[in-house]
């Protein structure tokens, strides 16, 4: 591993660890949280969303309980725009038998820092997708963050996520004792080049590890890590034999 970030970062990494695992447990079974993620449909291309499911008896016209959302992404073939609906469940079956996200103790080792180093905002970079069958999406990474990880140099690529970073990176922990497609970190988006803290005590299981209705990256292998990234979240845990489907 990579000497730790200074004192002070990690007493504020570990002063605020109960406190982001408290936060990530509500926000997976709020009514749109990850396990409340029932069905994601697409139209084709060019089409308008389809229609969704609707309820008489109910003020909303819509089932108790019941959010939907809509998104869009550009069809793989055709590069025209799908547009789709999502249907969010309050009482969804994950939800109901979620018992908790197994993790790691907190590890002080593992608050470290990199340098990030913007780039041109016009760079992307292909990234495969769980649910597009080996095909890749192009998204933006607006730079570089350069780490070293068990006397390993990398040169780690982020995607743009609504202002953050967000790395997704594998380890030999994948399928073991960790989520085996990857995980996710959120890192502050600094405007420059400047030292930011990866702190992979927040690693976290990716919205695909909680409803199949996701179609989540996968770490490109620049950000495929040589050393077992033991911290952060491990699974999720449900009762009565439930499994994610």
């Amino acid at each position: 591993m990579s000497a730790t970030a200074p004192a002070h970062v990690v007493e504020s990494a570990r002063a605020g660890w109960d406190a982001w695992r408290a936060s990530r447990l509500t926000s997976l079974t709020a009514p749109t949280g990850n396990l409340a993620l029932v069905e994601t449909r697409w139209s084709a291309p060019g089409e308008e969303a389809p229609a969704e499911d609707t309820a008489e008896d109910t003020p909303t016209g819509r089932p108790d309980g019941v959010t939907v959302t809509r998104l869009e992404r550009r069809d793989l073939v055709t590069g025209q725009v799908q547009h789709g609906i999502r249907q969010w469940d309050a009482a969804s079956p994950a939800i109901r038998h979620f018992t908790t996200v197994d993790a790691f103790p907190f590890d002080p080792r593992w608050v470290t820092e990199a340098v990030f180093t913007p780039v041109s905002e016009s760079r992307v970079f292909p990234f495969e997708h769980i649910r597009d069958g080996g095909a890749t999406r192009d998204l933006v990474v607006p730079g570089d963050l350069a780490v070293s990880l068990g006397g390993v140099s990398y040169t780690l690529s982020a995607f743009d996520d609504g202002g953050s970073l967000l790395l997704v990176f594998a380890d030999p922990t994948n399928g073991v004792t960790t989520y085996g497609a990857g995980r996710f970190l959120l890192v502050r988006r600094p405007a420059g080049e400047e030292r930011v803290v990866l702190d992979f005590n927040r690693a976290f299981v990716p919205p695909c590890g909680f409803s199949v209705h996701y179609n989540c990256p996968l770490p490109p292998p620049q950000n495929r890590l040589h050393v077992p990234v033991e911290a952060g979240e491990k699974l999720p845990v449900f009762r009565d034999g439930y499994q994610v489907h």
